[in-house]
């Protein structure tokens, strides 16, 4: 679809009230500097020591690097000289032009900066070795504190560093971004607008530059001029080709920030430019428009000192706009605020955030594909209710994001493959299951299934009720996810995930001998050979009994029911509490496991003798028990197996627990069903015989 933007001049998102202190004490910056001021100590950072820790996980520094603070290694230490500019922005011996170019986008725009770069910060009176930085995480604003000791080598910084020896607040940004990631080695690799994000709480998007639409001139130029973030990259067919040097100096698998467009009078025609930044600070374009090339030379120098053209080898270049569409492959651009991303101003777009789990044997139901698991994935409703102006669809955004893999590297995680399909919503208000995705299509999804924290794409969709499922491409991946939609007009968004709620029978009277069956009449005389006179057997004898009757049946597969699971039945049934079962109560249970067999032959479809546990929500539904994901990820870790699979002991188990524990909850409930009060007598009691 075609994008539109109005231009609405430099403006950041509302500065937060409060961005949440992150630091192991709980205490804020605030309250750090000045315990470190009263004690007349330079703080040192207990979080992100001064070590090889916060360095690399998998490598060890190439060369020994020593931690100094700025006034070791400098003897006037500045935060800013000058202003905070992209020239202040070099890159180091890190794999991170990807975080460097949303830098350089960030000093473009002084509201974001100074909300990322909190400004009231120097080697000035006051100093005390420590500084603070905010960013984006998943919907909330994180202060992160750091102690000003970087790595150095032979007195020059390693990592990210400025133009200008005595300025230090891009190398202090750098080390807090890698302490947030967990060390600098996370840092290494990356896609542009992930940073851009963190610096901003916008939302991204990007476009291929082969098939950017016809305005892409005009998209660029607006968004810088609204303040938005813009980089810019060319792709590799292989990893050989990373850094890769074309013959006009621009470098493959190298991330760029645009930091300008404008037209020049060329030999009586007007000509479209770009300035481009490489984070390096050097190596730059060498073809048409590039800093020495013939063309400025029929420029005049007023029009040269308003581009800010000159001939530094300082990484920053212009070139024609048709030569950046040749030369580049895709551009990315974060939109400060969503209201900044349609051409309409007599409202702001809606915004809502899911968070959720991917968890293995549970909500990890890959995409499409697999869809005897897809079903089980998170799903969330989206009710489409106002149309656009003057069009009869829905425009919507919606971006999916995997939370926090930056941070596990170190764990051996990588970015897992993200999408999302949006459905039409049936009437239903309960959880889609495995029937309705096989008989219907999708109505929109996301581009592609990508390795990037987030994925997200615009779409317009008649009024309605959608239902979205977010998911990873493969199953049984597991992630904690941000499910952010963004609406133009007014949008209702909830997660189908049920209402938990127990129906159990109320449980029946005990029968008079003459209206026994014949199995009941075979299981008395069962129960007396073993029980004796008293008519009453124990937990090992109850496993003796159902091991012995189940074993003749032969629609069942199953090693034995275990003593465990016998002694909860007991405590399920045992009325008298004196530990055993008496006749009566056997009947009602033997009723009870008829029913759990059934179900459970019906969800092992293999005749393995187990169930996946991905049926274990229709399952436990079957037997009156509807629970949200939240408490099926809690079941299905505790009773399945590394296959995801369930065996019918550890079935019986857990149908016991859940009904022991809902029948205890309707017995001590008070007034309503939603709670019930305990003393610590009553509690450890209930905790001893669930």
């Amino acid at each position: 679809m075609p994008y539109t933007y109005r231009d609405l001049g430099p403006r950041a998102p509302p500065v937060p009230q409060s961005a949440r202190a992150t630091h192991s004490t709980g205490q804020t910056y605030k309250e750090l500097k000045l315990e470190c001021q009263q004690k007349g100590k330079l703080f040192e950072d207990c979080d992100f020591p001064a070590n090889d820790t916060s360095l690399f996980f998998s490598e060890k520094p190439p060369v020994p690097f020593v931690w100094k603070r700025p006034g070791e290694i400098v003897k006037d230490p500045q935060f800013i000289v000058g202003g905070a500019t992209r020239t202040d922005i070099c890159q180091g011996e890190l794999g991170d032009c990807w975080l460097l170019a949303a830098i350089a986008s960030l000093t473009l725009n002084q509201n974001t900066l100074a909300r990322v770069v909190p400004q009231d910060q120097d080697f000035g009176p006051g100093y005390a070795g420590i500084f603070h930085f905010q960013f984006w995480q998943h919907n909330e604003w994180l202060d992160i504190v750091i102690d000003d000791r970087l790595p150095t080598f032979k007195d020059r910084l390693v990592f990210l560093h400025s133009a200008d020896h005595n300025e230090f607040w891009s190398a202090l940004l750098e080390k807090a971004y890698a302490k947030l990631n967990g060390s600098y080695e996370a840092l290494k690799g990356g896609s542009t607008i992930e940073a851009m994000e963190d610096f901003t709480g916008g939302v991204g998007e990007m476009f291929e530059v082969k098939k950017a639409p016809e305005d892409f001139y005009t998209i660029l130029n607006k968004a810088l001029k609204r303040g938005s973030m813009v980089g810019c990259s060319i792709d590799i067919s292989s990893a050989a080709e990373t850094e890769a040097r074309t013959p006009y100096g621009l470098i493959k698998g190298h991330a760029y920030s645009v930091t300008g467009v404008d037209e020049v009078n060329y030999q009586g025609r007007k000509v479209k430019l770009i300035r481009i930044r490489n984070p390096w600070g050097q190596v730059e374009w060498n073809g048409a428009w590039s800093d020495n090339s013939q063309e400025w030379k029929s420029i005049s120098a007023s029009e040269k000192s308003r581009l800010h053209q000159n001939a530094l080898d300082d990484g920053e270049f212009w070139m024609k706009f048709d030569d950046f569409l040749s030369h580049f492959d895709k551009v990315e651009i974060c939109n400060l605020t969503p209201d900044a991303l349609e051409d309409n101003t007599s409202h702001k777009w809606q915004v809502t955030v899911h968070q959720g789990s991917w968890v293995r044997g549970a909500t990890a139901g890959g995409c499409r594909n697999f869809i005897e698991t897809f079903w089980t994935n998170p799903q969330i409703k989206l009710q489409l209710t106002e149309k656009d102006d003057g069009d009869n669809k829905c425009t919507f955004l919606a971006a999916l994001m995997q939370k926090d893999r930056r941070k596990l590297k170190k764990l051996g995680a990588e970015m897992l493959t993200i999408g999302y399909a949006i459905y039409e919503s049936p009437s239903k208000e309960e959880h889609l299951t495995k029937d309705f995705f096989r008989y219907h299509q999708s109505k929109a999804r996301s581009k592609t299934y990508i390795n990037l924290r987030e994925v997200s794409d615009r779409f317009s969709l008649p009024p309605g009720d959608y239902v979205v499922i977010p998911t990873t491409f493969e199953p049984h991946q597991e992630a904690d996810f941000c499910l952010r939609i963004f609406s133009e007009k007014k949008a209702v968004t909830k997660e189908m995930d049920g209402n938990v709620d127990i129906d159990l029978p109320e449980l029946p009277g005990p029968t008079s001998t003459e209206q026994e069956t014949e199995e009941e009449k075979q299981f008395r005389a069962l129960f007396q050979q073993i029980a004796g006179e008293d008519m009453e057997i124990t937990a090992e004898e109850l496993e003796y009994i159902l091991n012995a009757v189940l074993k003749k049946t032969n629609n069942i597969k199953f090693k034995k029911i275990s003593i465990f699971s016998c002694r909860n039945i007991i405590s399920l049934m045992d009325a008298s509490g004196n530990g055993k079962l008496e006749f009566n109560e056997f009947k009602i249970f033997w009723d009870k496991l008829k029913k759990w067999i059934g179900i459970f032959l019906h969800f092992d479809s293999d005749q393995s003798g187990t169930m996946s546990s991905y049926e274990l929500r229709l399952a436990l539904k079957a037997a009156g028990f509807q629970l949200n994901n939240y408490l099926l990820q809690l079941i299905v870790l505790r009773y399945s197996d590394d296959q995801y699979q369930i065996e019918f002991d550890d079935f019986l188990n857990c149908l016991i627990r859940l009904e022991n524990a809902s029948r205890v909850f309707q017995a001590l409930s008070v007034k309503t069903r939603d709670f019930m009060n305990l003393n610590i007598i009553e509690f450890i009691n209930l905790t001893m015989n669930i």
